[in-house]
């Protein structure tokens, strides 16, 4: 059990036990490739580890008999069972000798730093493998005996993730099946690292900074490179945004402690550190024209042992004053589907989906019900379509761009969605067979009889990604193994109260000073939001939330069909599920910010028929000048939820255009009696540019708060319909301008000494603009719940620079 395989010495016969990732690697250098040295922890030590467990004692052990049962749908149970499980690996003892052995054979590198990779083999020859890339994360540690045992535990502890358990129960493959190695190597002086994918008419390189798993965790937009194979030359090149990147360097370890002396933001149990890439890097292609000649004279070479389509991850390690080239991963693709066409378009909402198309042209009335389990193909999407999109499990669109309504509904949804594909509706029919990507904004038409089996390898990748944001906190207390709980028995007790409490965020992250808030309109995500550590609810957008409940009717239609009470009460309640559960939590309420196009049943005085479909138009507070009805009626709502004791609601007022109109509102707000509660805030949008230059006018009038819309003043600044797929490719929250005119407003607001909040797509989209936000003195940003990790990470690693700076400077 104990035996330890040698990348140089592995066989075909090993292949089950090494798993892919480590076989392919074993053909690459017994080939004379250049892969770092390593060896494997093969898959039936795992095994053998989990039997040896006393199944009176351990929770995974019952994994061996098929007597665990759990509901992965219900995703708190779950959660506790994953984190039950991971706890139970962590704190039981390794096989005797296991240790020793892995540590002799590390001592023999002479490095300070190890990584551990998993290689999983599925049962029956099944080659699914790629589709499993991210879902074991790789952990790097010291080279220590203790760092080593804590290492291996928590690589093998991901196997009971919640994530993990969720995907192989889709997949429908026994967890018990599944064999899990682990490739141990040294971890070098890396200087980028990055893939190389491969076919007969086009290499694509990507590249970053540091080591690649800055990549694959998503938090860089690498380079990226084209090269035609048969000249190998270079196409086209794109610079990417390469904001940090992570390494395991200048490190020094504290034998008599264990604790590790560093200057820069090092993650806790590990020696992988963040720093933060300087500008000039920034600015700068990762690959010098040597780099690209030695990745492109690889890729021939690879050729003969792979064929003209494969897939392979690398690295550029510093040795002796020169860059030398190591393959850290090779695969070949999956290829149990094949294309009919292929359309791109822009991806808006993550996830990748196989379904037959329902197509329809712009003249399609819309109805109660779709078809279920469709991808939804259309000219465009409008808000009133929320309530009828629940069943579709994508869209894609031929308007529209990252900001478009269809992007917005299908991110508040976790719907996959590409947009700002011309002329789609008439490319793809309806019935055919359709696999869309939201990320890569890829849409496949898909052929003959082989699309369940391709449906099944990239089974719902937009839930694992629900669960990994999930996995990100609540499973980050798999606790140290130096200080484990005093027995396993009292491991359900500890669960239990470990676990966080579904009204407070999770109390295992640190505080950050700028406040992270959620963008929301559905009740059915407040649940996910729940398990981030927000401050609240940055943006409840009314006229989202109140689709469901008008019955595909106007509120006008409501109150003038003598139904007004009616419509109150279920506004109101609406409301209450917000602010009740976020309380004490603050919740901002944008009151309604319709234009007519959007609701073409919209008719009411003031607007004699629906406006053509323009970025301005009738809407935001001059349309409550023209009628005040409804507006009357969200004020008559927000007070009765002040009556019902919770004063954590806030306003914000939409697309302001005057001092006049804000005006106007405020005194129909002090009429209404909402400014009786001492908590209450007004705020406006910051969208309209006018208020660049009328804030200090907006403050005198009343105005408490400002949150930036970057959708509407990214598109105002520019001249870019949004909703316009060829202008929304122009569409660009980090152009200088707007960057400038975001600045200002922020500087505007600390010097007035109010709160300025973000809620625009801008810093979901571009977590690198985060930094900025942060450097200026941003009181709060509000993203989507998708949005939630990458945003919090990014503030985090923002505020520990800035104090890093200031320490330096103190220094000085």
């Amino acid at each position: 059990m104990n035996k330890l395989y040698w990348l140089n010495e592995i066989k075909p016969s090993h292949r089950a036990q090494v798993g892919e990732k480590a076989f392919h690697l074993s053909i690459a250098m017994q080939h004379g490739y250049p892969v770092i040295s390593g060896f494997v922890v093969s898959a039936e030590v795992l095994h053998e580890y989990i039997e040896n467990k006393s199944a009176s004692q351990a929770l995974v052990a019952e994994l061996s008999d098929s007597s665990l049962h759990f509901d992965v749908d219900d995703w708190r149970q779950l959660q506790q069972m994953a984190m039950r499980l991971r706890q139970e690996i962590m704190v039981s003892s390794l096989p005797v000798g296991l240790l020793d052995r892995i540590y002799e054979a590390v001592k023999t590198w002479n490095s300070p730093y190890v990584v551990f990779r998993s290689s999983v083999a599925l049962p029956n020859g099944r080659n699914d493998i790629e589709n499993i890339s991210g879902l074991y994360e790789s952990v790097f540690c010291f080279s220590q005996k203790k760092e080593i045992e804590y290492g291996l535990k928590l690589l093998w502890s991901q196997l009971f993730s919640a994530r993990s358990l969720l995907y192989w129960q889709k997949m429908g493959i026994d967890l018990r099946s599944i064999n899990l190695a682990v490739l141990v190597q040294p971890v070098k002086n890396v200087i980028s690292g990055g893939s190389l994918k491969a076919n007969a008419s086009r290499w694509e390189i990507e590249a970053t900074w540091g080591l690649g798993v800055a990549i694959d965790w998503g938090e860089v937009q690498p380079d990226v490179y084209y090269v035609k194979p048969e000249t190998s030359r270079l196409s086209e090149q794109h610079l990417g945004h390469k904001i940090l990147a992570y390494r395991c360097e200048n490190t020094t370890i504290d034998e008599s402690s264990g604790q590790s002396k560093t200057s820069v933001l090092t993650l806790e149990k590990t020696c992988l550190q963040i720093s933060l890439v300087e500008e000039e890097l920034q600015q700068q292609h990762v690959l010098s024209g040597d780099n690209l000649a030695q990745i492109t004279e690889l890729a021939h070479q690879l050729v003969f042992i792979l064929g003209q389509d494969y897939l392979v991850n690398w690295t550029f390690i510093e040795e002796a004053d020169s860059q030398k080239l190591y393959l850290t991963k090779v695969s070949k693709p999956n290829n149990n589907f094949s294309a009919s066409c292929v359309v791109k378009g822009i991806g808006v909402a993550t996830g990748r989906v196989t379904a037959n198309a329902f197509t329809i042209g712009k003249d399609y009335q819309i109805t109660e019900q779709l078809p279920e389990n469709i991808i939804l193909v259309a000219s465009e999407i409008t808000p009133d379509w929320l309530p009828v999109l629940h069943q579709v499990k994508g869209i894609v669109t031929e308007q529209g761009g990252l900001t478009s309504h269809a992007a917005i509904i299908a991110r508040e949804l976790s719907i996959p969605a590409v947009v700002g594909i011309n002329n789609v509706t008439k490319i793809i029919k309806n019935g055919d067979r359709l696999l869309i990507d939201g990320e890569s904004g890829e849409v496949h038409c898909l052929e003959g009889n082989v699309i369940e089996a391709h449906t099944k390898e990239h089974i719902d990748r937009a839930i694992l990604k629900e669960k990994k944001e999930k996995d990100f906190f609540s499973e980050s207390l798999v606790m140290d193994i130096a200080d484990p709980p005093a027995t396993e028995n009292h491991l359900a007790t500890w669960v239990s109260s470990s676990t966080p409490s579904i009204s407070q965020p999770s109390p295992n992250l640190p505080m950050t000073s700028t406040r992270l808030m959620v963008n929301l309109s559905q009740p059915t995500m407040i649940d996910k939001a729940f398990c981030f550590p927000v401050d609240g609810v940055g943006l409840l957008r009314s006229e989202l939330m109140v689709l469901s409940i008008l019955n595909r009717d106007n509120p006008y239609t409501w109150i003038r069909n003598g139904r007004h009470g009616q419509l109150l009460d279920l506004w109101t309640k609406r409301i209450l599920e917000f602010v009740r559960s976020f309380s004490p939590r603050p919740v901002y309420y944008r009151s309604l910010d319709w234009r007519t196009h959007e609701l073409p049943t919209l008719h009411h005085s003031g607007v004699e028929a629906a406006e053509p479909q323009t970025a301005l138009g009738q809407r935001g507070t001059f349309s409550y000048m023209l009628n005040s009805e409804v507006f009357d009626m969200e004020l008559t709502a927000l007070k009765s939820v002040q009556q019902a004791g919770y004063h954590n609601i806030r306003l914000i007022l939409p697309f302001v255009r005057t001092v006049e109109e804000f005006s106007f509102c405020r005194k129909k707000i002090e009429q209404a009696g909402l400014t009786d509660i001492k908590e209450f805030e007004l705020w406006i949008m910051a969208e309209v540019p006018s208020v660049l230059f009328l804030l200090p006018e907006y403050i005198k009038a009343g105005v408490q708060g400002i949150s930036i819309g970057t959708n509407d003043l990214t598109q105002l600044l520019l001249g870019v319909d949004r909703d316009q797929a060829l202008l929304a490719r122009n569409f660009d929250e980090r152009n200088p301008v707007v960057m400038a005119a975001i600045s200002r407003l922020i500087g505007m607001a600390k010097e007035a000494g109010i709160p300025c909040s973000i809620c625009g797509q801008a810093p979901a989209l571009y977590p690198e603009i985060v930094e900025k936000l942060v450097e200026w003195g941003i009181t709060s940003i509000s993203v989507e719940p998708e949005a939630l990790e990458r945003t919090y990470q990014a503030i985090y690693r923002a505020e520990q620079s800035l104090l890093l700076e200031a320490a330096r400077r103190q220094l000085k």
